[in-house]
């Protein structure tokens, strides 16, 4: 009996620190700013719980850095007119963020505009549903 309580308790005790690991704070970025940032994109991971962007973005010193933008789920990227397709490594994008308040390169997306000049958010522009009258 013993062993099945320690046992429980450390299973127990592994859900908590997972769950406690992927629900991550938001203080690390600067949500009063935005950033505007142009480069090719090196990779896009649409994926659970959070899709992410990877643009190579030249950094005037003849070389470029990874920007890592991290989105919202594809559940609601999809509300916002999204397909798993929308972007591919090797486009050109702009895309605009709120940055990480430490300078790193990178922050939480915000919108992209694609080469053929649409323009993706996060965020539906029309209600999914029309209100009854």
């Amino acid at each position: 009996m013993r062993n099945l309580l320690a046992g429980s308790s450390l299973l127990i005790a592994l859900f908590i620190a997972g769950s406690a690991y992927a629900h991550h704070s938001g203080a690390g970025v600067d949500r009063t700013k935005t950033v505007t940032v142009e480069g090719i994109v090196k990779q896009f991971r649409w994926a659970n719980p959070h899709s992410w962007l990877e643009i190579e973005v030249p950094n005037g010193k003849g070389s470029t850095d990874i920007w890592n933008l991290e989105m919202t789920s594809p559940a609601f990227l999809v509300r916002a007119g999204w397909k798993s397709t929308s972007i591919k490594a090797g486009d050109k994008v702009k895309a605009v963020a709120r940055p990480f308040r430490n300078g790193d390169p990178g922050g939480i997306f915000v919108s992209v505009t694609l080469p053929d000049g649409k323009v993706l958010g996060e965020q539906a522009t029309q209600p999914a549903y029309l209100p009854v009258p």
